[in-house]
């Protein structure tokens, strides 16, 4: 699959089989997300994969909509230095999500975003050192739904290159 496909195909997926990612998998997804540029190449995360389902479903109950994390085959906790130390921190954090993402939806496997809005109860599950700290995780598994991964883009819901982009100036 093209980058430029992935782009263009990739959908949030919130429901998944029960099969399990292999050992394969779920390595070429966190890779992915080591993989990611960040400013000064800091790589200012870390990568918590959980694939056990009562941690995956404590951490679904830390945020309003991470429901869909209960039924992962794989849970990506990420954690950053002190967002607070550099504006760039949740970007980079971003662009190790999206590259994890657009990882597993080349091999067929679906995923979805979820915010941590307790990241002490986090913290407090996960076991993870004071100087991080947690804002997101990522559900990843194989969509109930198998079309979702062959569906052509979505018309509309979007706004239109033209309303979007601005050239040279607003």
């Amino acid at each position: 699959m093209l980058v430029s496909q992935a782009i263009d195909t990739k959908r949030a997926v919130r429901s998944f089989t029960d099969q399990k990612l292999s050992e394969s998998e779920v390595k070429t997804i966190l890779n992915a997300g080591r993989r990611a540029q960040s400013a000064k190449n800091m790589q200012p995360w870390s990568f918590i994969a959980i694939q056990d389902k009562k941690t995956l479903k404590d951490l679904s109950e830390l945020g309003t909509y991470a429901g869909h994390l209960a039924g992962a085959a794989l849970g990506v906790a990420i954690l950053t230095i002190d967002p607070n130390q550099r504006w760039s921190v949740m970007f980079d954090a971003g662009q190790a999500a999206a590259y994890m993402q657009l990882a597993a939806w080349e091999m067929g496997i679906g995923s979805c975003m979820a915010t941590i809005y307790e990241p002490e109860k986090a913290r407090d599950l996960l076991g993870f050192p004071a100087e991080y700290h947690i804002r997101a995780a990522i559900s990843f598994g194989y969509p109930v739904e198998k079309s979702v991964l062959t569906a052509p883009p979505k018309k509309g819901g979007r706004e239109s290159f033209d309303e979007l982009v601005h050239w040279e100036h607003w």
